[in-house]
């Protein structure tokens, strides 16, 4: 696997191409991602909620469209190239109203920036990594929090590589090499340092956290139990509040569940999350509880035979409130405000670059259930010994060290064959 750095020199008089990069990110095509990648939404928003970006469709040509979104109305700029682009192309909005473009050709993946020009559309090469290896793949992680920086994973066989692939000053770089085959990837501070990665090793997948500041050094982050599965999927950095996918409270079968980073309490499972007809998957958290990540309102994105709506959630509630969502949906695309305003962009025949906004209905909260009896056969990591935000991550006991009594039990809320069918939406 090799990196080439291009430097292209400057269109006259466009101070624009030599202005520093930002970045955020997007998802490739489906088929070109591993199984155990989490699918990226089709419309991208920037860390800090100014842009997005997103491939839109003219007749039967793809091309790259930045949304505008800190004014008083969004509104949409195509970025068309000179030929049409394909489909699993990846593009993520700059914090800086560039978009971050990633194609893919003959094994050799390039990141372009673009920009509008007027009538046309600018473009600065920033280089290229290659990957000859039939099972290696690479695609772009989410949004780094810090808006300066992009960063890319390329899974291969028996290890995975972390890649600065804008921001960076002399185009990709190698950053850091994981060993096993990694997925996912979720930010958890607030400054692109530490990295999560869902890995897949030995048979089994865990979480691990890869410290960027630290030369890529990596410790465990969730171990629910010794047998089980465990993905982390959402990570909000003023909380703390995490939201994982294990079947460790049902083997052989994925539950949603919530932690606090760093808490002493163990990973619980509600049995609201849990439906037997439809998907259900997280895609945005309330920022700005710094002191109740119990009350963050978090998104989720449901799809049924009823087809995708929107369920709203906090870990202090018993239910889920189901509302419906707006025509045209880029399903799974979407951002809280700290005020607890869910944003949700969408596009239609008439509108072809719009926002709708619904505010978090009102917590409903119910007495605690008493906790369910122990899981003995379980024997969980609990969170306090998850790296925490702002710190390098430190292992504070050895994995396979037996939990004190006080920890071995995680907690499913409801009983083992509570699984509910979700209701249909609701208007907001």
């Amino acid at each position: 696997m090799t990196a080439c750095a291009t430097e292209p020199a400057a269109e006259p008089g466009d101070e624009r191409a030599t202005r520093p990069t930002d970045a955020t990110a997007h998802p490739a095509d489906a088929t070109a991602r591993p199984m155990d990648v989490i699918a990226r939404p089709t419309c991208v928003i920037a860390a800090d909620g100014t842009y997005a970006a997103r491939l839109a469709l003219d007749g039967e040509c793809w091309f790259p469209e930045r949304w505008t979104l800190d004014g008083p109305e969004p509104y949409a700029v195509p970025l068309p190239s000179h030929q049409p682009e394909e489909p699993g192309t990846e593009v993520m909005p700059m914090s800086d109203g560039r978009v971050l473009i990633h194609r893919v050709a003959d094994g050799r993946h390039t990141f372009s920036l673009l920009y509008p020009t007027g009538p046309g559309t600018g473009e600065l090469l920033l280089g290229a990594v290659e990957c000859h290896d039939e099972d290696t793949r690479l695609w772009l992680l989410p949004p780094a929090p810090d808006g300066e920086h992009a960063y890319a994973l390329t899974a291969g066989r028996d290890s995975t590589a972390v890649w600065l692939v804008a921001g960076g000053a002399f185009g990709p770089e190698h950053l850091a090499e994981v060993p096993g085959r990694c997925s996912g990837g979720v930010w958890l501070d607030g400054t692109g340092r530490l990295l999560a990665l869902d890995r897949r090793l030995d048979g089994r997948t865990k979480t691990v956290v890869v410290d960027l500041g630290r030369g890529g050094e990596v410790t465990p982050l969730l171990q629910i139990a010794e047998d089980s599965d465990d993905r982390l999927l959402l990570a909000d950095a003023d909380s703390g509040l995490l939201l994982v996918r294990s079947d460790a409270p049902s083997p052989g079968h994925d539950r949603l569940g919530w932690g606090v980073l760093g808490s002493t309490l163990p990973i619980r499972f509600p049995d609201c999350l849990r439906a037997t007809d439809c998907t259900v998957t997280p895609f945005a958290i309330q920022p700005g509880q710094v002191l109740t990540p119990e009350r963050c309102a978090v998104a989720l994105c449901i799809d049924g035979p009823a087809g995708s709506w929107v369920g709203v959630w906090r870990p202090v509630e018993r239910q889920v409130h189901h509302l419906a969502a707006p025509e045209g949906w880029l399903a799974g695309a979407g951002l809280w405000t700290r005020e607890g305003v869910l944003q949700l962009p969408y596009t239609t025949g008439s509108v072809p670059c719009g926002v709708t906004k619904v505010t978090a209905p009102a917590a409903v909260v119910t007495a605690e259930a008493p906790a369910p009896p122990e899981r003995p056969a379980a024997r969980p990591v609990p969170l306090q010994q998850a790296p925490l935000g702002g710190q390098s991550p430190v292992k504070r006991r050895p994995l396979s060290a037996r939990p004190t009594p006080e920890d071995e039990a995680f907690r499913a809320e409801g009983e083992p064959g509570g699984e509910n069918r979700s209701p249909a939406p609701v208007p907001a």
